[in-house]
């Protein structure tokens, strides 16, 4: 296996300048340095002759040519030269030390060592050609200002190529600076504290912190690909932080174009000429400040001391923002050594303001874990008292409200009692009652007074099911057991193991359920759905039902067997039409919870409405009175809920056999038996006879009638009905 190829040493592209280099360009053996007009360009020229990406310099990884630097024409429409001699498209070239290569009209020199002196010049070369490379500010014209340096590193840090300044006063000055940093409370005085070294230590007139602001993702790194579309998006996006002059003049925002050249090429820029480029006087505003020269640099993160796969230090490089510095003295602009000053500068600056950012997160999250932790702190506090008074309300008897099972009647105390005296036993109960009356508050009731309370409490409707998956949730299934079985589920009966597990709707089994859930019932092992396993477990049955048992046996529907294990002990739950001094006391409840869940302040019900609560027959019992309660709660307009908040539903059937008496305001038809006369008269009737209970009260009427007091209104007027006396 071939040794990979040694790294080459670093070299450089320059330009000349009078008697030394001008422009002067690192090249990275990492990467591919391209030369052109275009801005996406490494070295980018002012070159109308040049295409806009010309060629390219690199050094191959592998073959004959690798570990050294070439060239490379991109098929060009000009040509590529080296020391005169044409470069083929496509095909590299090997460079020397000193090598001349012509891009279009322009002319640069590859060199390692830029300290060297420069070439003699060739007579045939002299003039525009020699001399005229200008790197564009702006991607466009030959109009755009003189760039006279860039530098990726200062010398005052020691990792510049050229070495460190030696004896340099301004070292003693970033020290100084470093301590102003470290102090800094935010980034607008970290900004200022740059700029008062900055103005101190350069010919600058103004300068000016810049940070870019919105999302930091779009921020243009050096090596970035798409640099440039990300950096002349970034270049808008600039917010001024700080601001030094030495004048009161203000201050006016760098040109777009140099802003946009450093974003994407991540190095900083010297530039001079300005009061000369009508280009940009017209466009940006660097013609007001009568600028001589100008540095833009950027503010990086620092490398931090790690090797890259290239060699060098490794860096994010995202840009945080620019330091821009303005000179307007013609004797005294700035030059390279203020360029690298002001690198140093922005290098610490760069770290002061990640530092700062870094102290701010920290301190937002502190606070929001600080929040969090109260909040979840006061949330088991409340947690802790709501259980508080859930355990109260539930265990102890005191108080009309017993509890859950909330109300004053002899019905009510009776079933109170009742709960008191079963529930300490592991007795099975069945718990009977219309649909609607509460039967699940009983067990859990129970539950909470029993031995068993510190266990679990499982519930399960089995009306809500078909047979098989009743099946499958009252002793579970093993995986596989079904299709859709893709893992082992435990059941009911296992879940509710040490506790008790409710059966609602329990008449709804199926007969192929009933026999086996008898014998859990009875003690016996079971298995699940699927599985061959035996399963014992220590559950105390409460079912509940509102069917008639008893014709269910007779009938074949229900196993006798099953029915007598289920009828060991009894509790009845009268409707509420049987309890109405309950009424009050369930209505103010349901009214309080759902006040305070609809965030309304109501204090109550007004004597009409109140009075309509009690007379009304409740057939769809507890369950129908708390949605009335929360309905008028959405409805209410004032402080009180009022007869017509409540509309109550016209469905209001007589009382079963044996569980009370036909209601008091059924109408004509009902008591008479069938007549034969439309519905028109019969609905007159029933309106009217409405009215009359109601002592001609239209709201009341209107909210038993089920309608609104308009249509009442309508229909009276239809009728040509009035109220009786109206005319004395």
């Amino acid at each position: 296996m071939s040794a990979a190829p040694s790294r080459p040493p670093t070299a450089y592209l320059a330009t000349r300048g009078g008697a030394g280099w001008r422009d002067l360009y690192r090249l990275d053996p990492a990467a591919t340095t391209t030369v052109g007009r275009s801005m996406d360009c490494r070295v980018t020229l002012a070159d109308e002759r040049a295409s806009r990406r010309h060629a390219e310099v690199f050094v191959p990884t592998s073959g004959e040519g690798a570990g050294r630097w070439h060239v490379r024409d991109l098929d060009s429409r000009n040509g590529t030269a080296v020391n005169g001699e044409t470069v083929p498209p496509d095909v590299p070239r090997a460079l020397e030390e000193g090598d001349e290569l012509t891009v279009g009209e322009s002319c640069l020199i590859f060199t390692h060592d830029p300290a060297a002196p420069l070439p003699e010049e060739d007579d045939g070369l002299e003039g525009e050609t020699r001399g005229g490379t200008l790197p564009a500010a702006a991607g466009g014209t030959a109009e755009a200002p003189k760039i006279l340096a860039r530098r990726r590193d200062t010398r005052l840090s020691g990792r510049s190529p050229e070495g460190p300044a030696a004896g340099d006063r301004r070292a003693a000055t970033l020290y100084r600076l470093a301590l102003a940093l470290g102090s800094a409370h935010d980034a607008a005085a970290a900004g200022e504290a740059a700029l008062d070294v900055l103005l101190d230590r350069t010919s600058a007139d103004i300068g000016a912190v810049l940070l870019l602001v919105g999302d930091e993702s779009d921020a243009a790194g050096a090596e970035d690909p798409d640099a440039h579309r990300r950096a002349v998006r970034t270049a808008r996006r600039l917010s001024l932080v700080a601001h030094r002059a030495r004048t009161d003049g203000p201050y006016r925002l760098v040109s777009e174009s140099l802003s946009r050249a450093v974003l994407a090429g991540g190095e900083a820029v010297l530039a001079e000429d300005l009061d000369d480029d009508d280009r940009l006087a017209g466009r940006d505003s660097l013609g007001q400040l009568r600028a001589e020269s100008l540095i833009c640099a950027p503010l990086r993160p620092v490398p931090d001391g790690t090797d890259g796969a290239d060699g060098t230090d490794k860096a994010d490089d995202r840009i945080a923002g620019l330091v821009h510095l303005y000179s307007s003295d013609p004797d005294n602009p700035l030059d390279s050594g203020d360029l690298d000053f002001t690198l140093a500068v922005a290098d610490q600056l760069a770290l002061a303001l990640a530092n700062l950012r870094d102290r701010d997160d920290l301190a937002h999250d502190r606070e929001e874990l600080t929040k969090r932790t109260e909040s979840l702190a006061a949330g088991l506090s409340k947690a802790e008292r709501v259980n508080a008074t859930l355990r109260r309300s539930l265990l102890d008897g005191d108080g009309p409200g017993g509890g859950e099972m909330i109300g004053a009647s002899g019905p009510t105390e009776a079933l109170r009692e009742d709960v008191r005296r079963i529930a300490p036993t592991d007795a099975t109960v069945l718990i009977r009652g219309e649909s609607g009356v509460g039967k699940e508050l009983v067990a859990r009731a129970l539950h909470r007074h029993s031995r068993r309370s510190s266990g679990p409490l499982v519930t399960m409707n089995c009306a809500a099911l078909s047979e098989s998956l009743l099946e499958s949730e009252l002793f579970g299934h093993e995986k596989g057991a079904f299709t859709g079985a893709t893992a082992k589920t435990v059941g009911k009966f296992e879940a509710a193991d040490g506790g008790t597990l409710f059966l609602d709707e329990v008449g709804e089994m199926s007969p192929a359920i009933q026999a086996k859930f008898l014998r859990a019932l009875e003690g016996h092992a079971f298995e699940r759905v699927g599985g061959r396993e035996p399963i014992r477990c220590d559950v105390r049955v409460v079912a509940a039902t509102n069917r008639d048992l008893e014709a269910a046996v007779e009938k074949g529907a229900f196993r006798e067997d099953l029915y007598f294990r289920l009828h060991v002990v009894t509790l009845q739950v009268e409707p509420l039409r049987n309890r109405p001094e309950d009424v009050p006391l369930l209505a103010e409840h349901f009214l309080k919870v759902s006040s305070a869940r609809a965030g309304r302040s109501i204090e109550g019900f007004s004597d009409e409405a109140a009075e309509l609560l009690t007379e009304y027959r409740w057939p769809g019992n507890v369950r129908e009175l708390k949605n009335a309660v929360e309905r008028a709660v959405a409805l209410c307009r004032g402080d009180e809920i009022e007869p017509e908040d409540l509309r109550l539903t016209a469905f209001n059937p007589p009382a079963a056999p044996g569980r009370g008496d036909a209601p008091d305001d059924a109408g004509p038809a009902r008591r008479a038996g069938y007549r034969s006369v439309s519905l028109e008269v019969l609905e007159r009737e029933h309106v009217l006879a409405t009215l009359k209970h109601t002592g001609w009260n239209k709201s009341r009427a209107a909210s038993i009638l089920g309608i609104e007091r308009s249509t009442l209104d309508r229909k009276l007027k239809k009728y040509g009905v009035e109220r009786p006396g109206a005319d004395a």
